[in-house]
């Protein structure tokens, strides 16, 4: 585990839902910075991920109801800590890239920092899920006005405030909901550039063209809802 880390360290509880990821565990794991906790929200898997995870020292939440945003959401509700991360399971993203989202959080120059992922190889990133990240992207800009590039797993925010946005997707759309929440509440919303990994293991979600569609089409819905906060000022973004 990582050591270069600021003096919050000890106030950060980091999400890992998943889904038959025994073959990642041990790599997402291993880099979990110290005095963190790694909360493995297990959704199902068949595969032995939650005593893996047990093994390696995470806290296991079992979340029966599938869906993305049914697991973030029940490891929302187990974390304790003020700030609270959230980060693919899978080995594509390196969780030890979240010590600066935590500190501009921790500092009060951001509210929620996203993860803006930079391939590192065509494989990190097939084509048709760059394409549905794309039109989504252009779609949350007229929604919010928020110039974000990538709406990816990667983040960081305050769990109190976090809860307070009362998020109901439970399903791809989850990720979506939070940002659009956050923009109708003033929330400054900040991205910053991580490298993107091939993952281990094949995406339950956007691994396919219909996969990546039916995401497109779940979240397309949270566009579409109505604002449901009385904020006029949208948040801002860098």
């Amino acid at each position: 585990m990582t050591d270069s880390l600021p003096s919050i360290s000890s106030t950060v509880d980091v999400v890992l839902p998943c889904l038959d990821e025994a073959a990642a565990l041990p790599w997402v794991l291993e880099r979990m910075p110290a005095a963190w906790r790694a909360i493995v929200v297990d959704n199902g898997s068949t595969d032995g991920s939650p005593h893996i995870a047990h093994a390696l020292g995470a806290t296991v939440v079992h979340e029966p109801k599938r869906g993305f945003g049914a697991a973030c959401h029940a490891g929302l509700l187990a974390a304790e800590a003020d700030v609270v991360c959230f980060c693919d399971c899978d080995a594509s993203l390196d969780p030890a890239l979240l010590v600066p989202f935590v500190a501009r959080v921790a500092a009060g120059t951001a509210d929620l920092v996203l993860g803006r992922r930079r391939p590192r190889t065509p494989r990190s990133w097939p084509l048709h899920a760059r394409a549905g990240n794309l039109v989504l992207a252009r779609m949350l800009r007229r929604r919010t006005g928020l110039r974000l590039h990538d709406l990816g797993p990667m983040r960081a925010a305050r769990r109190a405030e976090l809860l307070g946005l009362g998020l109901t997707d439970r399903r791809s759309g989850y990720p979506l909901e939070m940002v659009v929440r956050a923009a109708d509440a003033g929330w400054r919303v900040r991205e910053m550039d991580v490298p993107y990994l091939p993952r281990t293991g094949k995406s339950k979600v956007t691994g396919t063209w219909r996969g990546t569609w039916q995401t497109v089409h779940d979240m397309r819905g949270v566009l579409a809802a109505p604002s449901t906060t009385s904020t006029t000022g949208a948040g801002s973004v860098r």
